[in-house]
């Protein structure tokens, strides 16, 4: 038997011995190119038309004359692709050149560019060469970042303005709150009544402390803690004010009481001994004019560093100059029967029961705080000596631990039995001397960074759900952490009472005003 297959695949041809032939047909695919000879065609087509480039290159030169349509294009492109070819590198590198001089100062006759748009189409209607190509994107990027830059002073400054002003709501209900101390007997009555001052001596009482002198804000405070508390009979309030605010904090706690709970209001003036000769620091802070003319307002710059910005804006806050600010290092002196207090900040809101903070041992520390330099939030809970003191100077560096862990003011228990046998008011007085003669080196200006200090090795950490930081500078907040925290914190500029608070946080605040009461409602204070 023979087999025979036709050339062409297609056909294949059986004969026996006894020379009977079977054809049989074979349905094939059609031949396809493949991949190899298309890449070997292509490489042979790119020598061909670099040699032809060049051929009609050199035929430009030689002559002028009339050319057939492809000597005339190899004439304008060739030379065109290897002249781009040839000079790639010294562009590059006049244009590195240009770009790495610092302050270079751009060619007369050359404008900048207002944006990104008007650049692109000058560049279309003028042939640059590659020099006078990066002056001018250099001269336009350094333009564009001091526009930005201009744009992140001014929004510092105008969010510390929003922040330090007071709202025309809140400065109308303390007007209207004066004129009612002069003209209503009831709004002068005492507080508390006679037969409660006793309580504000017991220390089987649970004892708050809050200085300010926001009356709405105040308010919210108070009404959160009682309506919270599991023991609201228990509960005492001493509400530290200045002298211009105690008229209208006393009236409005005297309109407004909150049963069961015992509210005693305080105005700093009454403390004679505190303003004679126990605030030191602070006399010599309002007349060191060396550092309120390095940091007043006539020495904000838009172009210092935002660090230094940041100094002087709050070098200019007058919270930072009120005995107020620092009234809580004087706690022991201002109640000397009190054994055990907590002391709450004014931008705070209590959600929880706090009775059970009173039965925490402190281990004979004096103050119970949340740390600040672990938990969930990455930003909020990250904070250690080296976040607010600089450990550039040698005075900070020799004292103290960068890493050591911060904790926060704003809910704390004191134990001040543990206090009076300490020295905490003595170094508290001694760091300030010692960064107001630094000119403000130490640390920035603020009551945290001193406390951090004087109360060193004297904080008792206590469990973050008690003290949920970060409401007043940053929206991202997870609500389920906001709604099981016992106390919640707006420490930062966007305070709930103000415009520019985050609308999403707001209300957890704005549930404890009634925006039906009159006083409330006569100051245009709404719910937005």
């Amino acid at each position: 038997m023979q087999l025979h297959i036709s050339p062409s695949l297609r056909h294949i041809t059986i004969s026996t011995s006894s020379g009977f032939r079977d054809l049989m047909k074979v349905k094939g695919t059609p031949r396809h190119i493949s991949c190899k000879t298309i890449v070997y065609c292509v490489l042979i087509l790119v020598f061909l038309l670099r040699f032809l480039f060049n051929l009609t290159a050199v035929a430009s030169i030689e002559s002028e004359k009339s050319c057939s349509p492809l000597v005339c294009f190899g004439r304008k492109v060739g030379p065109s692709l290897r002249r781009r070819m040839n000079n790639s590198p010294i562009m590059a590198k006049e244009i590195y050149e240009v770009l790495q001089v610092e302050n270079a100062s751009l060619p007369e006759g050359l404008t900048i560019p207002e944006s990104f748009v008007d650049f692109v189409a000058d560049m279309k209607n003028t042939n640059y060469d590659a020099k006078t190509f990066a002056f001018k994107i250099k001269a336009m990027m350094g333009q564009l970042e001091q526009k930005a830059r201009s744009s992140r002073m001014h929004e510092y400054l105008y969010r510390h303005i929003a922040s330090s002003s007071i709202p025309k709501g809140m400065n109308c209900l303390s007007l209207r709150l004066a004129d009612e101390y002069t003209s209503n007997a009831h709004a002068r009555k005492q507080l508390p009544a006679p037969e409660l001052v006793p309580c504000l001596t017991d220390n089987s009482y649970q004892h708050f402390v809050l200085a300010t002198d926001n009356v709405l804000a105040a308010s919210v405070v108070v009404l959160s803690a009682v309506r919270n508390s599991a023991k609201p009979d228990k509960v005492v309030f001493h509400v530290i004010t200045d002298k211009k605010t105690y008229a209208p904090m006393h009236a409005w706690f005297a309109l407004h009481p909150i049963p069961p709970a015992i509210i005693e209001v305080k105005g700093l003036h009454q403390f004679t001994w505190l303003l004679k000769d126990k605030v030191p620091v602070l006399e010599e802070m309002k007349k060191d004019h060396d550092i309120r003319r390095h940091y007043d307002s006539n020495g904000t710059d838009l172009i210092d560093s935002p660090y230094l910005m940041a100094l002087k804006l709050q070098a200019q806050s007058p919270k930072y100059f009120s005995i107020l600010n620092h009234v809580r290092i004087y706690l022991p002196e201002l109640f000397p029967n009190l054994e055990k207090v907590v002391f709450l900040d004014d931008d705070i809101v209590v959600q929880h029961d706090l009775s059970p903070l009173w039965d925490i041992d402190l281990q004979g520390k004096v103050n119970g705080a949340v740390e600040t330099c672990r938990g969930e939030d990455s930003w909020v809970m990250s904070k250690r000596f080296k976040n607010y003191f600089n450990f550039s100077h040698p005075l900070i560096a020799d004292n103290f631990d960068p890493e050591q862990c911060a904790w926060a003011y704003g809910m704390n228990i004191l134990d001040l039995q543990a206090w009076r046998r300490t020295n905490i008011k003595e170094t508290y007085h001694y760091w300030l001397k010692k960064n107001l003669k630094s000119n403000l080196r130490l640390w920035r200006m603020g009551t945290l960074p001193p406390a951090l200090i004087a109360f060193n090795r004297l904080v008792h950490p206590i469990d973050p759900s008690w003290h949920m930081l970060g409401l007043g500078y940053q929206p991202r907040t997870n609500l389920d952490s906001v709604q099981s925290a016992a106390v919640i914190h707006y420490n930062g500029r966007a305070k709930p009472w103000l415009d520019i608070a985050f609308h999403e946080l707001r209300p957890l605040w704005a549930k404890y005003v009634d925006f039906s009461d009159e006083f409330i409602k006569r100051c245009n204070i709404v719910d937005s």
